[in-house]
């Protein structure tokens, strides 16, 4: 007795296909076939769904009748395939394609692959012509980038519940597109170090500015939602004025480090050109110190040496010294490269800028907010620490 192949979903299907001998051409004889090969897998299938419906229908009470069918279109990796989908006076064969979807996932998946990459949305349809042997519009890749706004929310808003051991917080700035032209927008971001020592996005939040507002509404948030500062040893900082002003109001009793790369920064924006690699290497001596009486005695050979030359450079240095030796506190050594500097936020948003830069700038707030999304948590699952987002399906 003949057997009959029945298919249940898209994935089988594949699946078939690949177990087909398809190697009669190449490139585009192999697509079509391939194209051909799903077409008549997938019509059968929905055939067999309405005719077992009608077997149904006709052992009960109830009656239903064919109605003819329609025309569906199903873009996957192997390209356009328009289907002919039958239906009834009731119901339709088009439960098959997974509901109601247009797309398969692994192509929305690739999709916004390329849009997280930092493609814009009509290079997309360039990229992936070749793949899929048909344009997608530029359209089509801002609604399947739409998809990521729920799990953007679920982000902002989830339970923290990991400890931290060390809490790094900075303000970076952006650009995006305005009705006048392109406008800065700074993303304040909070960085968690783990016990592990794995560093985590916690959150971040676009803002005008840093001003004391936007950074107490931040990290008021953070507090709410569950990092209360109960097992942080230190929070690194920047040395925005803002930040260090919202600081006392919602983790008072927290020891802060000053960000010895900003430090540096200012002092020698203080010196003359001749002199700042001499007080880069003098800074340095202090920073990297092997411990707090090393560090203590290079500031002193600091202040002789430059006081008379650039006194304001010392002034700079010595009105935030003792901020700046907190890092000291912390009994394990290998940890001070970690602590001392906020350079793991500015790392993370090298990979932030390497793939937002093919854009230019961002169009609107919410696109912003989305590849920033896309690129910290897949940061966070390099270090181990995932944040899976969902693809919806796409109804019709």
């Amino acid at each position: 007795m003949e057997q009959r192949l029945v298919i249940r979903s898209l994935p089988q299907a594949y699946e078939v296909i690949k177990g087909m001998d398809l190697s009669i051409g190449w490139e585009s004889d192999y697509r079509d076939s391939a194209r051909e090969a799903l077409k008549k897998i997938l019509e059968g299938r929905m055939e067999d769904r309405i005719t077992g419906h009608l077997e149904e229908m006709g052992w009960g009470e109830e009656s239903d009748r064919r109605n003819g069918g329609y025309i569906r279109h199903l873009l996957t990796e192997l390209g356009d395939i328009e289907l002919e989908v039958p239906r009834t006076r009731k119901t339709s064969g088009v439960g098959v394609i997974r509901a109601y979807t247009r797309r398969v996932h692994q192509v929305d998946r690739m999709i916004l692959s390329c849009f997280v990459l930092g493609l814009s949305t009509r290079k997309v349809a360039q990229a992936l012509l070749p793949v899929l042997g048909e344009p997608v519009s530029a359209g089509t890749v801002s609604r399947i980038a739409e998809s990521l706004d729920a799990s953007v929310q679920a982000f902002h808003r989830r339970a923290i519940r990991r400890h931290y051991r060390f809490l790094v917080l900075d303000g970076v700035v952006l650009k995006r597109k305005t009705g006048g032209g392109s406008a800065k927008r700074v993303v304040l971001v909070a960085l968690g170090i783990t016990p592990e020592g794995k560093k985590e996005v916690i959150d971040y939040a676009i803002a005008r500015g840093e001003s004391r507002e936007a950074w107490e509404l931040f990290l008021t948030d953070l507090y709410r939602r569950g990092l209360n500062g109960k097992d942080l040893e230190m929070i690194v900082v920047d040395g925005g004025t803002g930040l260090l002003a919202a600081l006392p109001v919602v983790y008072p009793s927290i020891p802060v480090q000053r960000c010895w790369a900003h430090k540096a920064r200012n002092v020698t924006d203080k010196v003359r050109k001749a002199d700042r690699e001499a007080v880069k290497q003098d800074l340095r001596r202090i920073s990297h110190a092997s411990g707090i009486r090393e560090a203590r005695s290079a500031i002193g050979a600091f202040c002789r040496t430059w006081n008379d030359i650039c006194p304001k450079a010392v002034q700079c240095l010595l009105a935030d010294e003792e901020e700046l030796l907190s890092f000291f506190r912390v009994k394990d050594p290998s940890l001070w490269t970690h602590v001392r500097t906020t350079n793991a936020i500015e790392r993370k948003f090298v990979e932030v800028r390497r793939r937002t830069r093919p854009m230019g700038v961002f169009s609107d707030r919410t696109s912003m907010d989305r590849i920033l999304f896309a690129v910290f948590t897949h940061e966070n699952y390099k270090q181990g620490i995932n944040t899976p987002f969902m693809l919806t399906d796409t109804n019709i």
